[in-house]
């Protein structure tokens, strides 16, 4: 059967008009490719980590600066106070610095040092990438097992750590206080060294990160070792805090 030929739609303009669409595309692809010299166009869609860094840093720098400035006025200015309700809880403030790490300590402790796998296992190994990085609660988990077995304080990356220090991923580094640090990661408690190995030796959440220390094709690193003498700074990020209150 002839079809009839006012039933069948023309295809005379496709078959013409798509090379030539193609052909534009190329044509286009060239020549944005031949203006960004193989770069990208939009740079501003991406984020320069080590700019982030930097300028967190900076800024982070320049407040801790400023609340020494107001911290010290606030001291002067309460010096001047002399009734006898403010000394004594002047009195009982100096009594609270210790325990909640405003003063600088020294003592015997132990230092773990948490590290990502070496370059050369993170490009051969068949591991998920997650396994071959410290994360926050590797990190989180080893200054837990500090405190339960006895530490006196804590730092990580020098940071005195109290218990309003709060710790976080911040792509591959980490943010404590307001600031920065690349791995690997420095953790070091003031106690008794027998007794802080133990407990961290013993703990549940560590065991899983020193098991993966141990397996050639992740490799984190995992050391620890006994110290005669630390010496810890006091706190000196902010102290205030923020909390939510029920509608009455």
């Amino acid at each position: 059967m002839t079809p009839d030929p006012d039933s069948t739609p023309p295809r005379t303009g496709w078959r013409f008009g798509t090379p030539l669409v193609v052909g534009a595309c190329g044509v286009l692809f060239v020549t944005s490719f031949v203006n960004s010299e193989g770069t990208d166009l939009r740079p501003g869609r991406y984020t320069d980590l080590a700019s982030v860094v930097e300028a967190e840093n900076s800024q982070y720098e320049d407040l801790e600066e400023r609340l020494g400035e107001l911290s010290a006025d606030v001291e002067q200015l309460t010096g001047r106070v002399g009734n006898a309700g403010t000394r004594k809880l002047q009195d009982r403030v100096e009594e609270l610095k210790g325990p909640a790490g405003l003063e600088p300590v020294s003592g015997p402790g132990l230092t773990v040092v948490l590290s990502d796998a070496p370059a050369e296992v993170i490009n051969s190994s068949d591991q998920p990438l997650k396994w071959l990085v410290v994360h926050q609660q590797d990190i989180q988990a080893v200054v837990n097992a500090m405190w339960a077995g006895g530490a006196e304080a804590v730092t990580i990356q020098g940071q005195r750590i109290v218990s309003t220090s709060g710790i976080k991923c911040e792509g591959n580094a980490v943010m404590l206080g307001g600031g920065v640090y690349p791995q690997p990661y420095t953790i070091s408690a003031i106690g008794n060294p027998a007794a802080l190995e133990a407990a961290v030796l013993q703990d549940e959440d560590t065991a899983f990160f020193r098991r993966d220390a141990l397996q050639p094709d992740i490799s984190v690193g995992f050391d620890m070792a006994q110290e005669a003498d630390l010496d810890m700074p006091a706190y000196g990020g902010v102290l205030g805090r923020t909390y939510a209150e029920p509608i009455s």
